[in-house]
């Protein structure tokens, strides 16, 4: 079940989607709930765990130019290196409007001792049913496409100028759609349960806003 605002008419437009993370089945209910939004499942690009390189859906995600990140403080500095270098040579290039991340950086059964005990620490509010989010990934998709300022005009200014003013210039990013996804009793679907038919058919909550 889908609610919230309608993402439709922003299927033309760059935007950042952020998406809780419960389980590998959120990938799943996401791209069914997308595939109704105009062209946007074309011309999106995925930021997943490089867990999912080796699902049966993996190889096509590696073809279409979705990157996988590794987590972990080993690999967290070079991974941002990594997708920024991803970014410059494939959002634009191959024509991408949306690019959706899963901040949380993990999923909430394992993230959520961790997120209430920094939340403790900084005199954050006490989260249960999502975690706070990690910002590396975040912060380079926002730098590297977010709007650029040019003399002195800000991307979604420069959209509006004729085309020999503003020199066609990609506009960058325009939207946060903000998603979250909610499942009977907390109970989240693996890819394993999606694929298999494991458990009965259930009514998952998609909220966009």
């Amino acid at each position: 079940m889908e609610w919230g605002d309608d993402v439709r008419p922003l299927s033309e437009e760059e935007a950042m989607v952020i998406v809780n993370h419960q389980a590998t089945g959120d990938v799943c209910t996401l791209m069914m709930c997308l595939q109704d939004k105009g062209t946007v499942v074309r011309k999106m690009m995925w930021l997943m765990d490089h867990v999912f390189k080796y699902t049966n859906f993996g190889l096509v995600s590696l073809i279409h130019g979705d990157f996988f990140i590794r987590q972990g403080k080993a690999y967290r500095d070079k991974q941002l290196i990594y997708l920024k270098d991803h970014l410059d040579r494939y959002y634009r290039s191959r024509d991408r409007k949306w690019i959706v991340l899963f901040p949380e950086g993990g999923f909430l059964r394992k993230r959520r001792e961790t997120s209430q005990a920094f939340a403790k620490k900084n005199s954050l509010p006490p989260l249960t049913h999502v975690t706070l989010p990690r910002l590396g990934a975040t912060q380079v998709i926002l730098k590297t496409l977010g709007p650029q300022q040019e003399n002195g005009i800000l991307g979604k200014e420069a959209s509006t100028m004729h085309p020999s003013q503003s020199g066609s210039k990609p506009k960058g990013l325009q939207w946060v759609v903000d998603v979250t996804i909610a499942y009977p009793k907390a109970r989240p679907m693996d890819i394993q349960t999606w694929i298999f038919g494991y458990r009965p058919p259930t009514v998952t909550h998609v909220h966009y806003r």
